[in-house]
C-alpha cells in the first residue's frame, strides 16, 4: 500500500489540499514506470513530501549538493534503483523510497513566470521528484527525454498540460535544472 506523507509549512496555502495533490502526483509518476506495482503491493510503500522554503531548501542543496542557492526541489532517495524490483522480497513490511522537498518561494516565483497556479507546478516538481526517487535522471539529452516523457505522461493523467512546452504551450520552458 503507497503512503504519501506531507508536511506543508506556512508559506504553503491552506486552501489546496496539499496531501491529496501529493498522493495524486506521485501515483501518476509511479503508474508511468516499470516500478507501477509499488501502488498495490502489501507492504507499506512509502514517500514523503515537505513543502518548505527558501531557506531550508537551500541549506539542504549546500549541503548535499554544494549548490549555496536555493532551488525548486530536491529528492533524496532511500533504495538504490537496481534493488527496487527486489523490494517485494523484503520481510521489513515497509519500503521507504525517500524524500521529496519543495521550496515555496522559488516554486511560487517560477508558477508565477509561467503563468500557472503553484498547485499545478507543484504537482509537476512531486512527479519530477518521485522519478528521481525510482533512479530516473536527466544527466545527459537522452535521459533528459526520457524523463521528461514520463512526465509528460503523468500529468496528462491528471489533466495538467505539457509542462515543456512541446504540446500546447501552457508552460513556458524547461523546470529549474539548479535543483533537479
Amino acid at each position: 500500500m503507497l503512503e504519501v506523507l506531507v508536511e506543508a509549512g506556512p508559506d504553503w496555502s491552506d486552501a489546496t489540499d496539499w496531501t491529496a495533490l501529493a498522493d495524486r502526483a506521485v501515483r501518476a509518476a509511479l503508474a508511468q514506470t516499470p516500478d507501477a506495482a509499488l501502488t498495490g503491493m502489501d507492504m507499506a510503500v512509502e514517500v514523503s513530501i515537505k513543502l518548505s522554503d527558501d531557506a531550508e531548501v537551500r541549506t539542504l542543496n549546500a549541503a548535499y549538493r554544494g549548490k549555496d542557492k536555493p532551488t525548486n526541489v530536491l529528492s533524496f532517495p532511500m533504495i538504490q534503483p537496481d534493488l527496487l524490483a527486489a523490494a517485494a522480497n523484503t520481510d521489513d513490511g515497509e519500503l521507504l523510497l525517500g524524500d521529496i522537498i519543495l521550496a515555496h518561494g522559488t516554486c511560487a516565483r517560477e508558477a508565477g513566470e509561467r503563468g500557472i497556479a503553484l498547485a499545478d507546478h507543484a504537482t509537476h516538481l512531486i512527479v519530477h521528484g518521485t522519478l528521481h526517487l525510482l533512479g530516473h535522471d536527466h544527466e545527459n539529452d537522452a535521459e533528459a527525454e526520457a524523463m521528461e516523457a514520463l512526465e509528460i505522461r503523468a500529468l496528462e493523467t491528471l489533466g495538467l498540460a505539457d509542462p515543456y512546452g512541446d504540446r500546447d504551450g501552457s508552460f513556458a520552458g524547461p523546470i529549474d535544472e539548479t535543483g533537479i
